[in-house]
């Protein structure tokens, strides 16, 4: 498997609106190809500046809305309507510039439908079954975090002995402590992974990453198709410029 590619943008807007104009090449490129595109998003500050600049450019007509399918890495086991909760701020930035049919929105189940992350994790894994992203979007976070995989917890150490696509989190050292993330076994088989990192806190992260440090979760993912990684220089001042493409 090919190492991943760095792109490397001068700060954080640069970074979010190239990411938003790749996505959208890529997402039409997927509807052309295969119909139906299917899009894994993950949350985060990063993310929802994309998904930002993504709703200024849907209005292009580049997507078709009715054959985009969103779904998430991870999710706040909290009540539907609390703002913690990925999907609602996905969905509020997306606002009606993107009006994807409701029964293409895959947000992972709340509090109020399940008993327990492992129920809502269960549900999840069933209603994502032979699902394949054509684009799964991760956030670096603390210590090489992706998803709801966080380093030095359970849920990085249970992730090598499960056969699960989905997983509740209990005691999260981030956020709410009860979350719902997607295995390895789900994000590694998306065609491609894209990697966002912003922000100097972010520098030894990513040379960890880069480096496949095996106590580093981010490490760990890969796209079948490709991996890239798409950095500002703050994150990026610790990685060598020969593996960034500028």
């Amino acid at each position: 498997m090919s190492p991943p590619r760095v792109l490397r943008y001068s700060d954080e807007d640069e970074l979010t609106t190239e990411v938003s104009k790749h996505l959208v090449n890529a997402l039409a490129q997927a509807q052309a190809e295969r119909g139906d595109a299917h899009l894994c998003l993950c949350g985060g500050q990063v993310e929802r500046a994309v998904c930002g600049h993504l709703a200024s450019l849907a209005r292009s007509g580049s997507i078709d809305p009715a054959r985009l399918h969103l779904w998430w890495s991870c999710e706040a086991f909290v009540a539907t309507a609390d703002p913690s909760r990925n999907s609602l701020a996905t969905l509020s930035v997306l606002g009606g510039a993107l009006a994807v049919p409701p029964a293409n929105v895959h947000a992972m189940p709340s509090s109020n439908g399940s008993a327990d992350p492992d129920d809502a994790a269960y549900a999840y894994a069933k209603e994502l079954d032979g699902t394949v992203f054509d684009i799964c979007l991760l956030e670096l976070g603390p210590g090489g975090r992706v998803a709801s995989i966080f380093p030095r917890h359970p849920s990085f150490t249970a992730q090598s002995g499960t056969s699960l696509l989905a997983t509740g989190v209990a005691d999260a050292p981030e956020g709410p402590a009860e979350q719902v993330t997607l295995t390895y076994n789900a994000i590694n088989r998306s065609r491609q992974v894209w990697g966002l990192a912003s922000g100097a806190g972010h520098a030894n992260c990513l040379v960890a990453t880069l480096g496949d440090d095996p106590r580093t979760p981010a490490a760990r993912v890969r796209g079948v198709a490709g991996t890239i990684w798409f950095v500002d220089r703050a994150a990026s001042s610790e990685v060598p410029y020969f593996q960034c493409d500028l």
